[in-house]
């Protein structure tokens, strides 16, 4: 990986793109690159620079120094550029082939350059459009096992862990998602959006105080469990795929977290489109989110088994302890990312892009329904065929 060096921050056009791109070895010599802004994120700019004569590319992608969703009045820090990168590179070197080759990076001008994904299509878009991606769900599978296991304290001395912990803080990008995630939709907020026929659904959850405690329980969980390197935002947006192929991107939320809210928030972006679904297609939806966790379990056993610290691996039961929390955690993170994609600032296409209002109402209160009852029931769903059939249950 490289170091681009420039002077100072400035955010990047279509033209200083192209030159930044021309500083590395990627391209032969006096190729003729085209760029384009290809950026429908919330944060960032990201530039496709392609070789006109053979078609190559490269991306690069720019931290701004505001949410772009909002404008100059959200700023944010422009570390998160460096945290992506780095993030990137440790879960490339713990789940090969899942994440894109990291080309060059640069810290003053918050950019990474890597891999173009374009012969892939984001996951959120193609299933949308029905396609059914048969390695998604074994693919995630492995990531989280790998990435989650390896960067923990069942794998890691404590120093080695506690150091990339402090590596990976990222205080600015988890407050967004202590606000958005765990607080602003169990209030009457500001940031909050929905359509007015949902809004006596939206205050019932305001005034459910059981479900606001619980919400609290998991924010806490989130705030202060430091269990293993996380994603941070992984979500049906954040992965490329193709029949053959998964990549994941995006990972500037990364920092050190409870494992379970990586799992929960893919988990919760599946069962959205599960909801969205009927007949063959949402049967394909539900057996990504059996798979997904059946296949994680699989493989983190497998690891516990092969490289656990042998204080851990020595205590009977430990291991499936540890499981059925991250399980417990998992659901609970599922159910708030629900509902903040229903009500909350960021909502998903899978939702909001259905053209027959009355359809899209009906779906939306039952995303609301099924993220109450995972928060709420969380405890006593005691495995994944349990939470599909609630699933079916709130979906009636």
């Amino acid at each position: 990986m490289t170091t681009l060096l420039t002077n100072s921050y400035k955010a990047l056009t279509d033209t200083s793109a192209i030159a930044l791109a021309q500083k590395l070895t990627f391209f032969p010599e006096g190729a003729e690159l085209t760029s384009r802004e290809i950026g429908d994120g919330n944060l960032n700019y990201v530039f496709k620079i392609t070789d006109s004569e053979n078609g190559n590319g490269l991306i690069i992608k720019q931290a701004l120094p505001y949410a772009k969703v909002v404008g100059e009045s959200w700023p944010l820090t422009l570390k998160r550029a460096a945290i992506e990168a780095n993030a990137l590179a440790k879960h490339g070197e713990l789940a090969p082939g899942l994440v894109p080759v990291v080309y060059a990076t640069n810290d003053e001008l918050a950019v990474t350059v890597m891999e173009d994904l374009s012969h892939l299509t984001i996951v959120r878009e193609g299933l949308i459009q029905g396609e059914t991606y048969p390695h998604l769900a074994k693919d995630i599978g492995i990531y989280l096992a790998q990435t989650l296991f390896h960067t923990s304290d069942f794998a890691l001395h404590p120093f080695d862990k506690k150091r990339l912990a402090v590596e990976f803080s990222n205080p600015e990008l988890c407050k967004i998602t202590e606000d958005l995630i765990f607080t602003d939709p169990f209030f009457d907020h500001e940031t909050n959006d929905f359509e007015p026929k949902i809004r006596g659904e939206v205050e019932a959850i305001w005034n459910n105080g059981p479900l606001k405690l619980e919400a609290a329980k998991l924010k806490t969980s989130f705030l202060t469990e430091a269990e293993a390197l996380l994603h941070g935002d992984l979500h049906t947006g954040s992965i490329f795929a193709s029949e053959t192929e998964t990549k994941v991107i995006d990972p500037e939320f990364a920092f050190y977290g409870p494992i379970g809210f990586d799992i929960g928030l893919f988990l919760a972006n599946l069962m959205v489109q599960s909801v969205t679904r009927e007949g063959e297609g949402r049967s394909i939806i539900l057996n990504h989110i059996k798979q997904t966790w059946t296949v994680f379990v699989d493989r983190f056993s497998e690891l516990w088994d092969e490289q656990a610290a042998q204080s851990f691996k020595d205590t009977a039961g430990y291991k499936e302890c540890v499981v059925e929390k991250i399980f417990r955690d998992a659901i609970g993170f599922a159910g708030c990312e629900m509902i903040r994609r229903t009500i909350g600032l960021a909502h998903v296409k899978d939702l909001d892009g259905i053209e027959d209002a009355e359809r899209r109402i009906e779906l939306k209160k039952q995303t609301l329904r099924i993220g109450e009852a995972l928060i709420l029931q969380r405890s006593e769903l005691l495995s994944i065929s349990a939470v599909l059939a609630l699933l079916e249950e709130k979906s009636q």
